[in-house]
């Protein structure tokens, strides 16, 4: 030791002198040799050499650097020189920081706790939150947050007034650093080794790792000294000259030499380029004249533009040419060489960074890199040369297998980097930070390109990515993207971005690789065989690289100056779109059954053109391309909306979940507003600026039902099988509502939008606050949020039911939503799940019955619109257009007439598109003009304008059809004679109209075209026509034509009466009050059904026209006359039928329900009402006369009703458990507080089961075993709690049952070998069965006719009844079934409970020990069902369980098993208590005195040792006997309290009174007697004790004292003759709790006035009460003699024990969490990962810590073994919840704290404060209590020991 002490002296000496020939002119010689002593201190071999070496090494380097001073000083004085504005402080995953919305600049803005505490934040929007990546501290950064916000520390600027560092306080630094950190890199040039091909070493990175750990810790402790020392580090970091003298290799030193050859290997594969494209690149560079690049590497060299051409044509692994085209293309745009090309190194920090990038960034080396982050030159140096190894970060990152945490390293490093926006503009301009990433996130894309099979299989030249690659699974470029986003976020960058054509370019590319990517193909045969679950990757894949920096951008196009980004943007996106068209070899059909869902072009194009129209006030058809491309664009969105149809009529079905699994990810939450949204406001875009009639024809032939659109009732739909028709028509003419009537970005504002998500999201369900929208982008917490949220909901507090579940805090929509704003259209478009609509509805339903505005069942309300804006008008054109009208008119005239496939829902989307059609008429259409438009009418037209109001009044006559010819209608063809009648009469209606959609479309299509292309050549397009066949095709197709003679006010006014069942049911109601038609807005129409939807529009559109008023007049006219035209009648016919059988098959329904109901109540009955297997073992008995002798039992398996038999026993389903519930009584009624701080420390011995543990081993110290183990109770740690639901069933029943469980091999959360199972009845959770002893119930009627005996007659057969135990009326010989499961259900109840709390004895394996736990099992019992009844008797009444008491058949089981152990007659207790013995202490050891014995404990054993059934005067006789005893202990106790004189008192005026005629039955005389007794021996001679001194001068405080002391023992006694014998107990109030329960024990003789009542009246002596009490009070006196100092303390005191609460938790979380979370565990003293703390008792463990594990077991299963006999609560403080440990299973029970809006927060994600909830936390101790976690809480699963 001396040695190295000496060394350390060395060292400093040398360091000492060296620094001061280095000050003095010999300067030159010392450097000269410092150099040549660290080179030998540092050589690699000896680092490497093992910890010895390094440390040495390092304590060189100490020394050198202080100069010989000490360490710590040296870190003193640098430290003094700390210029710290910054905090800086660096942390990694998993810390607790903070974020401040109120002050952070950038949103990734964070806080340490210490800087967050220490600054001003209250009333901020803030939150906690826990790391993923790592962070660093912000404070002081005026850059990223604002400067209010800044901590105490660093506010100050202090750069003033800190002294300027001397110079020769660094010297040594300066000369010794720059050694020491190459070093540092030679020793990783050493260790690292290509990795082979077949397996990388990652083990020998770890193993240098490790060697190196001490040397970064050395300088990361360098770092934190402070800015003076940062600096010298960045300067020898970044010197270049330091780099070159060092590290070039060119020294003698053959060791340096091999590590700079590996260095050159190892930088190899470093550019961008690949190996074979080397030489390309090498010509290149001359010509680019690269070498000339200034230091930074990147800035110079713009390469010519061919420069690229080459260098990559043959990248793509050699497999798959696909990706050339695309491939040349990318590298033109490439600027920059330098990002091809291998690195070049030029200074330490450039190399260390590369290492830590080949190392894949360990943890200390990046936390290194940033501590050094606060020196500004030191962070534009290394910002620079992170841009510069980005290409090779991304080539390691993908080769990575750690590639999560590769991941979250790199954005730690990045994230400090990228979010200042200063720098972040600064690297743009300088390092072509942009160009860099968007190539490297190409290039990184390019490796999982595949052939896009969309459209064109064969011919397609499309690339997309692989969505099962890796890369995209693991979401491997993810860090690549953030950091883009996070640039994107400044707008310097952003607008240099928008700027670069170039990029922009390069940018569509990289979008259109995800264009189309997951494909799917509609299976239309078998099933699928295996379901890919790719559909995730593409998700997240189109939402974080292709969304989010879309919405990134755009957040930077808030003002008319940015029109032209928008403009670039959309030009380049539109130029990509034309390209992928090409690449598809799309021509104007798309391929059927193929969907993708993944159209990112079309989205980012979308969206720049709504922020051009809605922000930048830009004309919408300058930047829209032609007709062609629009009809072009509308295919595949429109497609996805039909896909999701077909996907909902489970036409997918074959493809499996995933496909459903996709529809609902794309109108998800997250998803919808860069999904679904831009989609259909792109669909709205096309149909605003297309022919009306084209649109609206594909859209029915992309949904594939033009088919049905047909007047014929019968038709041939060639496309889609008949099941699938309704729904997808109703999926079309949704999508058209939903077309026609969202605003979202047709002209409403941002507030107008959040307001109706929030509606639409409040009207499915009641919301949590985080939750009420996550939809529209705008986070909770934002302003508007709020002020919405409390504009349109009301707050509900969270409400509990015990025993319930958990409620949180709710909002619910106010009843002016509900009746004003409710728009189920908006609902329709964010659900998720079709049930979610009609979660909706119901609602909406529920409010109106509620507020009486409409009692049936209505229809969904229609919703007026928000304007649109000015440049979308030409939507509305789709409502009035001839295409549009057909259909509804045909859809109306096939519900009219019943045909097949329409439903309620399609009749309401017709009627919502002809009342979207009314609102929106065009112009006012003056009524005159309905002669003219003659020119109009072509021969085929079926409605003379395009106009709804006028065309809804125009009659239709006849139609042809093309029907199958088993139609009806072609039997009926018209005679030609009408059908010119019918010419005549009306002129408008030509001959009779055929229509067909799809030549319509054709038509237009061609039009359209023409127009736009010269070459006539494309016209004609033969490659589609082939899917419509011609009318030949299906063969018996034949002509028909229908008359018809109906417009569409007519059909609606029919329609009306259809709905009301009645006739002439539509009346104008403008006939009655001419104001309707001036104010049309009248409430009364707002909600209601169909008819009230009819009336409305009839309403409109006599508002809208005189004419339409007229018609409607004269219709309602014409229907009146009382013989209804024949078509009429049928229908109504068929609808009067149809309701009359509707009516009577209810009445059917109602009767089989009511005959159900019945059957199930009188099975209720039956199951739930076993015959009371409670202690009045059948409850008629006590009803009915005595006839009944036996209990009847029904068993739940197999429904037979009988008694319990001795050959076939039933048994009671309980669940045994052991419970140290009691132990943790405190006797005080303070609640124990949780610890907050290192004072407040929980110590365990003031709880009841520690005091009795005491006093058990006392009375072992010096009273012979057998007697202690039955002069206490044991089992308030560990005992065994029974609780039953009261069903039972027979034993051999319950094994084939038991069997069943075994063999069926559904996961259940239970463990059948364990013998656990759920009750067959009820499903309550239970473990074993209880035999039902064969009572008869004779013995109850008894003890009901009072007794003569006297009470020595009783005591003297009492006794006799004990001698005769071997008379067991089950003889233990003959082994009957019900003695075997006895033993049986004994040996569960043992195993229960732990081998610890069952053996007291000295002797193990004693017959004792069992006979202690036995009766204490009782006991344990008894106490419980006394803590439930909350500590007292006064509520009275059966008990509380009910018929689920189970003590009775406990008491059989244990009796039976107690009296196998006979007690030796010479130590029955019963004797000591009532006969005089004399004295015979003559042993050892001598037994416990009668005064220190626990009467509860003497009443159980001697109840259970009497023959059973008992009788009651036997029962009543051992109290009053064992109430004497009790007696006298409290009086004993009590002398003892009183000091010396008030004893000579007592005992004075007890010897007055003691031969009064009732001296026995006075308390002052007894308690003369036992201090004069006691006086004898050295009881009272100890010192008096201060505190135990009473002041009991006055009588009635005595009194008190007495019945306190007694009560106890009263309660149970009550509790146990209530099980025994039946009877309910009597309530009362607290202060008469003593005398009820005497009289009703039989204590007292007669119930006297109470003003004069005593306890000790109850006394009933069975010999001479003074003859006793000496004889019991001799026996103290003689133990006195012996220990005298023991004699107090052993005397009983009955504590008053406070009923078991769970510790008080402090008001707010945080106070917990900050005391916890950073707590070192007191076992292996680390800080936890998942500390958690116990409820019950305070104790700090590791959950799941590997630290902390015996015996396999972790800490929290140890913990709740010891703590809770298996019960555990732990509090987890990381995450907020509660976890209850229970056995061997374990569930989450939820949070007892809940934030300001009554939510949990789990892992505490939103970091929000948190509130204890008092409720939440009652209900957890209240199933604490009373046992009930595995019935009340549903989800366990095994824990393994793991926890």
């Amino acid at each position: 030791m001396a040695g190295a002490g000496a060394s350390g002296r060395d060292k400093r000496a040398t360091a000492a002198r060296l620094k001061t020939a280095l000050g003095s002119e010999s300067g030159a010689a010392a450097a000269g040799e410092l150099r040549a002593l660290l080179e030998r201190v540092l050589a690699p071999a000896a680092g490497l050499g093992g910890g010895e070496a390094a440390a040495e090494a390092l304590e060189w380097c100490r020394c050198l650097l202080s100069g010989g001073e000490p360490w710590d000083s040296f870190v003193q004085a640098v430290r003094a020189y700390d210029p710290a504005t910054l905090c800086g402080l660096v942390w990694t995953a998993n810390f607790v920081a903070y974020r401040c919305r109120t002050c952070g600049i950038s949103p990734c803005m964070s806080l340490c706790a210490e800087c967050f505490h220490q600054g001003e934040h209250a009333g901020h929007d803030y939150n906690m939150f826990r790391s993923q990546a790592g962070g660093a501290c912000d404070c002081g950064d005026s850059n990223v947050m604002r400067e209010a916000g800044f901590c105490k520390r660093h506010r100050i600027k202090s750069n003033s007034n800190v002294p300027c560092v001397p110079k020769d306080l660094l010297m040594m630094s300066e000369l010794v650093l720059p050694q020491f950190i190459f070093s540092l890199i030679q020793h990783l040039r050493e260790g690292y080794n290509e990795p082979a091909l077949d397996l990388p070493s990652e083990k020998d990175l770890h193993k240098i790792l490790q060697v190196l750990e001490p040397h970064v810790s050395f300088l990361e402790d360098l770092t934190k000294m402070g800015g003076a020392m940062r600096s010298v580090l960045t300067q020898v970091l970044t010197s270049q000259q330091f780099y070159k003298d060092l590290s070039s290799g060119v020294g003698e030193n053959a060791c340096a030499k091999k590590s700079h050859e590996k260095y050159l290997i190892a930088l190899k594969g470093s550019g961008l380029a690949f190996p074979e494209d080397k030489i390309a690149c090498g010509m290149q560079e001359q010509g680019a004249g690269t070498s000339t690049l200034p230091v930074q590497g990147l800035a110079g060299a713009t390469a010519t533009s061919g420069q690229g051409d080459s260098s990559d044509e043959e990248d793509q692994d050699g497999s798959q040419g696909v990706g050339k085209r695309k491939r040349v293309k990318l590298s033109s745009t490439t600027k920059d060489q330098s990002i091809m090309d291998v690195l070049k190194h030029k200074c330490f920090l450039e190399e260390l960074l590369f290492w830590t990038i080949k190392y894949e960034f360990p943890q200390k080396m990046v936390t290194f890199l940033l501590n050094m982050l606060p020196d500004q030159d030191y962070k534009i140096a290394f910002t620079k040369t992170f841009v510069q190894h980005y290409a090779f970060i991304m080539k390691t990152l993908k080769k990575s297998h750690e590639s999560d945490t590769m991941s979250n390293r790199i954005v730690h490093i990045s994230v400090q980097l990228f979010s200042n926006e200063e720098l972040a503009r600064q690297v743009t301009e300088e390092c072509q930070l942009l160009d860099i990433m968007v190539t490297v996130l190409l290039y990184m894309m390019e490796s999982c390109l595949i052939k896009s099979e969309l459209q064109d299989e064969e011919n397609s030249l499309h690339v997309v990515v692989n969505c099962g690659e890796a890369l995209l699974k693991n979401n491997t470029y993810w860090p690549l993207v953030s950091d883009f986003i996070n640039i994107l976020s400044h707008q310097s960058v952003a607008k240099k971005f928008l700027e670069d054509h170039g990029l922009l370019v390069t940018w569509m590319n990289f979008v259109s690789f995800f264009q189309g990517m997951n494909l799917n193909k509609r299976e239309l045969n078998e099933h699928v065989e295996f379901e890919s679950q790719t559909y995730y990757a593409a998700f997240a894949a189109e939402l974080e690289a292709c969304a989010q920096p879309m919405w990134g951008l755009l957040s930077h196009c808030k003002v008319r100056e940015t029109q032209e980004y928008t403009r670039n943007v959309v030009r380049y996106c539109l130029e990509a779109l034309q390209d992928w068209f090409d690449a598809i070899n799309f021509v104007d059909e798309p391929a059927p059954n193929q969907v993708t869902f993944h159209l990112p072009l079309h989205r980012y194009f979308a969206m720049f053109l709504s922020k051009a129209v809605k922000c930048q006030e830009l004309d919408l058809d300058t930047i829209l391309p032609d007709q062609e491309m629009l009809m072009k664009l509308m295919i595949h969105p429109l497609q996805i909306q039909a896909s999701l149809s077909e996907i909902h009529s489970n036409m997918w079905v074959r493809n499996g979940l995933q496909i459903k699994g996709q529809a609902m990810t794309y109108v998800q939450s997250h998803f919808c507003n860069s999904m679904i949204d831009p989609d259909i406001y792109l669909l709205q875009v096309c149909a605003s600026r297309l022919d009306p009639d084209y649109f609206i024809s594909s859209v029915f032939e992309r949904f594939k039902v033009v088919d049905l659109l047909t007047m014929a009732s019968q038709h041939q739909n060639t496309v889609l099988d008949s099941e699938h028709e309704r729904s997808m028509l109703e999926g079309a003419l949704t999508f058209l509502v939903l077309l026609l009537s969202l605003r979202l970005h047709l002209g409403m504002t941002d507030d107008e939008i959040l307001r109706a998500e929030m509606v639409a999201q409040l009207c499915m369900n009641d919301r949590t606050h985080k939750n009420p929208n996550p939809k529209s982008g705008i986070i909770p917490g934002s302003l508007s949020f709020e002020s919405v949220l409390s504009a349109v909901a009301d707050f509900k507090a969270p409400v509990f039911e015990p025993g319930g579940s958990m409620q949180q805090g709710m909002y619910t929509p106010k009843a002016e939503v509900w009746d004003k704003e409710f728009d189920p259209v908006m609902v329709i478009l964010r659900t998720v799940y079709r049930r979610d609509v009609q979660s909706a509805m119901d609602r909406y339903t529920a409010f109106l019955k509620q507020s009486g505005k409409f009692p049936g069942n209505p229809w969904p309300p229609y919703k007026k619109r928000t304007p649109l804006h000015p440049s979308y008008k030409g939507l509305i054109k789709l409502l009035h257009c001839k295409t549009l009208h057909i259909v509804l008119f045909t859809l109306l005239y096939k519900i009219l007439m019943d045909h097949q496939n329409l439903s309620e829902h399609v009749l309401c989307m017709v009627l919502y598109l002809i009342e979207l059609g009314l609102e929106n008429s065009p112009e006012q259409e003056s009524d005159e003009e309905e002669s003219a438009g003659g020119q109009e009418r072509c021969h085929d037209s079926w409605f003379p304008g395009s106009n709804l109001v006028s065309n809804m009044r125009h009659f239709i006559n006849y139609v042809r059809v093309r029907v199958p010819e088993t139609a009806p209608e072609v039997k009926r063809e018209p005679p030609a004679s009408t059908s010119s009648d019918g010419l005549a009469s009306s002129q408008n209606s030509g001959t009779a109209q055929v229509f067909s959609l799809v030549a319509e479309r054709r038509k237009k299509f061609q039009e359209i075209i023409n127009r736009n292309t010269s070459e006539a050549n494309q016209v004609v397009r033969p490659k589609t026509s082939m899917k419509w066949s011609a009318p030949g095709a299906t063969p018996q197709l034949t002509t028909a034509i229908l008359e018809v003679k109906e417009s569409i006010l007519s059909l609606l006014i029919k329609l009306h009466h259809k709905l009301s069942g009645k006739q002439n049911s539509y009346y104008p109601p403008w006939l009655d009050d001419v104001d309707v038609l001036i104010h049309p807005e009248i409430p009364r129409y707002s909600h209601g059904d169909g008819m009230t939807a009819v009336e409305r529009i009839l309403l409109k559109a006599a508002v809208q026209s005189r004419l339409n008023k007229r018609i409607i007049e004269e219709i309602c006219r014409k229907v009146t006359p009382p013989v209804p035209p024949k078509k009429i009648s049928s229908a109504e016919k068929k609808t009067l039928d149809k309701e009359e059988r509707r009516q009577k098959a209810r009445e059917r329904q109602q009767k089989l329900l009511a005959e159900f109901a019945s059957r199930q109540k009188s099975f209720m009955e039956t199951a739930m009402d076993v015959e009371s297997p409670d202690a009045d073992i059948a409850m008629e008995v006590a009803t009915s006369e005595q006839h009944v002798s036996e209990a009847i039992y029904d068993c739940v398996i197999c429904g037979q009703s009988g008694p319990s038999t001795e050959e076939r026993p039933t048994g009671l389903v309980v669940l045994l458990q052991a419970s140290s519930v009691l132990g943790q009584c405190r006797n005080s009624t303070e609640p124990k507080k949780l610890p907050t701080t290192e004072e407040e420390q929980i110590y365990p011995w003031d709880t009841c089961a520690a005091l009795h543990d005491v006093r058990l081993t006392t009375l072992q110290r010096y009273f012979k075993d057998s007697s202690c183990l039955q002069a206490v109770s044991i089992g308030w740690e560990g005992g065994v709690y029974v609780q039953t639901c009261g069903h039972t069933l027979h034993i051999d029943c319950h094994k084939s049952y038991m069997e069943s469980l075994r063999n069926d091999q559904v996961l259940q959360g239970f463990s059948v070998d364990k013998g656990e199972f759920t009750c067959p009845l009820c499903r309550q959770f239970a473990n074993s069965v209880l035999p039902c002893y064969p009572g008869n119930n004779v013995e109850r009627s008894l003890w009901q006719s009072h007794s003569n005996k006297c009470m020595q007659e009783l005591v003297q057969e009492v006794e006799d009844l004990q001698e005769q135990l071997g008379t067991f009326p089950v003889s233990i010989s003959s082994e009957t079934n019900l003695s075997k499961e006895m033993e049986s259900v004994m040996k569960d109840i043992k195993s229960t409970t732990q081998k610890k709390y069952t053996d007291y004895s000295k002797s193990p394996g004693s017959p004792d020990n069992d006979f202690l736990f036995m009766y204490s099992v009782a006991r344990t019992n008894l106490e419980l069902e006394l803590v439930h009844r909350g500590g007292n008797l006064c509520s009275g009444g059966a008990s509380t369980a009910g018929k689920r008491s189970c003590l009775n058949q406990l008491f059989h089981v244990l009796a039976m098993h107690m009296r196998l152990y006979s007690i030796d007659s010479a130590y029955n207790p019963w004797r000591k208590l009532t006969q005089p013995m004399q004295d015979k202490n003559s042993e050892q050891q001598p037994e416990v005195p009668v005064l220190y014995r626990d009467v509860s404990s003497l009443l159980l054993i001697q109840i259970l040792t009497m023959p059973q059934p008992l009788h009651k005067e036997h029962f009543t006789c051992i109290i009053k006997v064992l109430f004497t005893l009790l007696y006298t202990q409290g009086l004993a106790a009590l002398s003892v309290k009183c000091s010396a004189e008030d004893r000579t008192a007592w005992k004075e005026s007890g010897d007055l009174k003691k031969n009064t005629s009732s001296g026995e039955k006075s308390w002052e005389v007894l308690l003369g007697h036992v201090i004069s007794e006691l006086s004898k021996g050295k009881i009272y001679e100890e010192g008096e004790t201060e505190e135990l001194r009473v002041v009991l001068v006055n009588p009635d405080s005595v009194e008190c004292y007495l019945q306190q002391f007694c009560l106890p023992f009263l309660r149970i006694t009550s509790l146990l003759q209530h099980h025994l014998f039946g009877g309910d107990l009597p309530s009362c109030q607290e202060d008469e709790e003593f005398t009820v329960l005497a009289s009703c024990l039989g204590l007292l003789p007669s119930f006297q006035s109470a003003h004069q009542f005593t306890s000790a009246s109850c006394l009933d002596w069975p010999v001479p009460a003074f003859d006793m009490v000496s004889q019991w009070c001799s026996e103290l006196v003689s133990f006195a003699d012996k220990h005298p100092d023991q004699v107090k303390a052993l005397l009983i005191q009955e504590p008053k024990w406070d009923l078991p609460r769970l510790l008080q938790l402090p008001e707010n979380y945080n106070t917990i969490f900050q005391y916890y979370h950073r707590k070192t565990c007191t076992v292996c003293t680390k800080v936890p990962k998942d500390p958690a703390v116990c409820l019950v008792c305070g104790t700090f463990v590791c959950l799941k810590g590997l630290c902390c594990k015996q015996q396999s077991y972790c800490e929290c299963v140890l913990h709740s073994q010891n703590c809770g006999a298996g019960t555990g609560i732990f509090l987890l403080i990381n995450a907020s919840v509660i976890i209850i440990i229970r056995g061997h299973r374990f569930c989450l029970w939820g949070s007892v704290y809940l934030d300001a809006h009554g939510e949990e927060d789990r892992d505490l994600r939103r970091g929000k404060p948190l509130y204890i909830c008092k409720e939440r936390y009652k209900v957890l101790e209240q199933q604490w209590v009373s046992h009930t976690f595995d019935h009340i809480n549903k989800r366990w699963g095994p824990h393994y020991n793991g926890l």
